[in-house]
């Protein structure tokens, strides 16, 4: 019998349910992955906070969840924080290849971030998890939002050899792309297994709002230090970016903060709208109607 995820098991690949939301969110990322490709993660990122949106209207429809006025504002936030990230985002330099992107991979201030971010994570994983993994929300969620930011990173980096490639610049015989690959999965995996320990283990309503905070200010982060995004921007647009992605923030906890309660439930069971309880992982269909999305 396996085990829930947040005590070390994975008994959700068990659950119907788990594996629709997650074939769901898999379309929703390819769609995001394209987007990486065309445009910085500055602005990519801070802009998932719409799915947010259109999972609280989903919720306010399908799950039966009342849209608070608060949770309007919040919606409201989002929207004009998003429509000033957009007014002022940096105009996209892509790579000529692979080994450009390498090059910027290999800079050190770059390295500096990549060494600080696996010590971290190792830190979390080998000491924090087994000790507070079960009380303290920010050990799973600290994990997920690291490794999410070089997951990201290196998302970029095959979207860009991907789109090099169909031009007629093949980057498949660069070494390079294929560490880029690897890279990208062993950190998807990684993400995957913690977030779903933190689904599991706390309220998707808290984990929501905390791992969109920590994930998209850290791939933000990594983002400027590797592509130098904001390199050659003026000091106000910069300013106003900062302030847009702070009302995007601001919006995305005010939605999940009024959010209606569900109605406690037995663990181990889902209720949906009309009230039948079906067996599954708990909180399992959040991850697509109430997460924020998993790359971006």
């Amino acid at each position: 019998m396996l085990l829930k995820s947040g005590t070390g098991g994975y008994a959700y690949l068990l659950e119907p349910l788990w594996w629709a939301g997650m074939i769901t969110m898999i379309v929703g990322e390819i769609a995001n992955f394209v987007a990486y490709i065309f445009a910085p993660a500055v602005l990519v990122t801070p802009l998932g906070a719409l799915s947010i949106i259109v999972s609280a209207v989903l919720a306010h429809f399908m799950l039966k969840e009342r849209l608070r006025q608060m949770g309007i504002l919040g919606c409201m936030s989002c929207i004009v924080g998003s429509v000033v990230i957009v007014i002022h985002a940096p105009q996209e330099h892509t790579p000529s290849s692979v080994l450009e992107i390498w090059n910027l991979a290999t800079e050190p201030a770059f390295l500096i971030y990549v060494a600080v971010t696996l010590s971290i994570v190792l830190v979390l994983i080998m000491y924090f998890e087994p000790h507070y993994g079960q009380t303290n929300i920010v050990v799973y969620l600290g994990i997920c939002s690291l490794m999410g930011s070089l997951t990201v990173m290196s998302i970029k980096a095959i979207g860009i050899a991907i789109k090099l490639t169909l031009e007629g610049i093949s980057q498949a015989s660069y070494p390079q792309t294929w560490f880029f690959l690897s890279v990208a999965v062993i950190c998807v995996i990684t993400q995957l297994n913690y977030l779903n320990k933190a689904l599991d283990t706390f309220n998707a309503a808290i984990v929501s709002p905390i791992y969109y905070v920590m994930f998209t200010t850290l791939t933000i982060i990594a983002s400027a230090i590797m592509f130098r995004d904001w390199s050659g921007q003026n000091m106000s647009s910069i300013i106003s970016e900062i302030c847009g992605f702070i009302t995007v923030l601001s919006g995305t906890i005010i939605l999940h903060v009024t959010r209606e309660k569900e109605t406690a439930t037995l663990p181990g069971t889902i209720i949906w709208f009309d009230g039948d309880p079906a067996k599954g992982l708990e909180d399992a269909h959040y991850i697509t109607l109430h997460s924020p999305d998993f790359f971006h």
